[in-house]
């Protein structure tokens, strides 16, 4: 049986000193009862002797520590898991938000997770359809892999999200693809957006739902990744899923988890988030991946918002050093009305050469992928030359960069948050965009593949 305290000290925040405590292990749940049967829960966070140090879930206020107990019960937090999750939503707890039923387990998993042995990682490297020209294109996202979208406060990345989420799929395979969605932190109104779009769709039966609204505590965002990405676990290594795990806002839940830094009085790191930012971030980026000899495998989209549109923030810096690559939006591409946004030349996925080819995509993939990069770098430069110079100061050639430019970012860039465009269609219009220039100038394309493919 577990043993009630009635030696709870102090309260500060969402934060709490229990003494004269015994057996008590780091992150174990704690149940607090007071005097009118109310019961509110917590973790602990450090034990120093028989001190612990305990973070409340809900907030301290009205609790009164002469008349109330303290619990620990035995085990950290866990997550019912069964295939039933799927279609269903979630708070950031793992409790049902869809008034339905809660889950019956198939079992509980702890939702700090096990981090995978890197001998038993398998290599990225299938090809995921996302629909969305920008990233199938010329940042391809592989299956198992983590790339991160920077955004920016008002751009529409829960559109873009929401996109990724209906349209994602791995292609020429019959095994069962899944969603898990987190959302942390967000509004009332966005988290309405998500399930309703995904309830008119239909995507809403291969997806699992998680939602952490803004007026819930602080301390529940901490926990709401990981409950998605334990959830991502069981479909994924107990079920062989491919699973893509979108995790948005990650900005919300670093500011979660300088709130609760700076309630514990630790010293802060940079801006004032913990000097184990870095660490906390790796451990949930981590859990994505493919495990040798299992079908399963997890591909994770965080979705962050940069703090002032700086990508040199802690949050995208540290994010961007863990993961493989970064979509970035852009302020200036939404103001022309481009949808999705993507600024094509300074996103980047690592992984991207793995997952394209003859048989993966097609085999002009790389070559045209090079050649439009190439192109749109040059064109946006002689468009950035009239705007000083004039037309006049640019070369016949210059100009058709510059058109080139233009109809790339309204052509192929954007196509909406409706259009789901399969790979075949994304890679024909970089041709029929290339027609533009010279066939002088696709240096960077195999003569052979010009033949078999450029509409002249």
């Amino acid at each position: 049986m577990h043993k009630e305290y009635k030696t709870i000290k102090e309260i500060v925040g969402p934060i709490m000193l229990v003494e004269g405590v015994e057996g008590v292990k780091y992150n174990e749940l704690v149940e607090i009862k007071q005097n009118d049967g109310n019961i509110r829960h917590g973790k602990v966070l450090e034990v120093n002797n028989d001190k612990a140090l305990v973070q409340l879930f809900e907030s301290a206020q009205g609790l009164q520590m002469s008349t109330s107990k303290a619990k620990f019960l035995g085990h950290s937090q866990r997550l019912a898991v069964s295939e039933d999750m799927l279609g269903r939503v979630f708070d950031g707890m793992g409790n049902p938000r869809d008034g339905g039923a809660p889950i019956i387990a198939e079992k509980y998993m702890d939702i700090n997770g096990e981090p995978i042995n890197p001998a038993a990682r398998d290599y990225p490297n299938e090809f995921i359809q996302t629909g969305i020209s920008a990233i199938d294109g010329l940042n391809t996202l592989v299956r198992g892999q983590k790339l991160p979208v920077f955004s920016m406060s008002g751009l529409p990345h829960a559109e873009l999200a929401a996109q990724i989420a209906r349209q994602a799929k791995v292609l020429n395979s019959d095994e069962k693809f899944a969603v898990v969605f987190a959302a942390v932190g967000i509004t009332y109104e966005e988290a309405e957006y998500f399930v309703q779009d995904f309830k008119k769709t239909g995507a809403i039966e291969r997806t699992v739902l998680f939602t952490n609204l803004a007026n819930d505590p602080a301390i529940e965002r901490i926990s709401t990744p990981r409950m998605a990405l334990t959830a991502a676990e069981y479909l994924a290594y107990d079920l062989g899923m491919h699973v893509l795990v979108i995790i948005t806002d990650i900005t919300n839940y670093c500011e979660a988890l300088r709130e609760v830094s700076a309630a514990r009085k630790e010293v802060p790191g940079r801006r004032g988030y913990p000097g184990y930012l870095y660490t906390d971030l790796a451990s949930m980026y981590e859990r994505a991946g493919r495990i040798k000899g299992n079908k399963g495998s997890i591909t994770q989209i965080p979705i962050l918002t940069m703090p002032e549109d700086d990508k040199t923030h802690p949050i995208p810096d540290l994010t961007g050093y863990i993961t493989e690559g970064q979509i970035i939006l852009s302020r200036e591409l939404y103001k022309k009305g481009v949808n999705p946004p993507i600024d094509v030349l300074p996103s980047l996925s690592r992984l991207k050469d793995k997952g394209i080819g003859a048989e993966k995509t097609r085999d002009d993939h790389a070559d045209t992928m090079n050649q439009l990069f190439a192109a749109y770098a040059r064109g946006k430069e002689a468009k950035e030359l009239a705007a000083i110079l004039g037309d006049a100061a640019l070369t016949d050639i210059d100009k058709m960069y510059a058109k080139f430019a233009e109809g790339f970012e309204e052509q192929y860039v954007s196509q909406g948050f409706e259009t789901n465009r399969d790979i075949t269609e994304t890679l024909d219009i970089g041709w029929d965009l290339l027609a533009v220039l010279p066939k002088s100038e696709l240096k960077r394309i195999k003569e052979s593949l010009i033949e078999k493919y450029l509409k002249q």
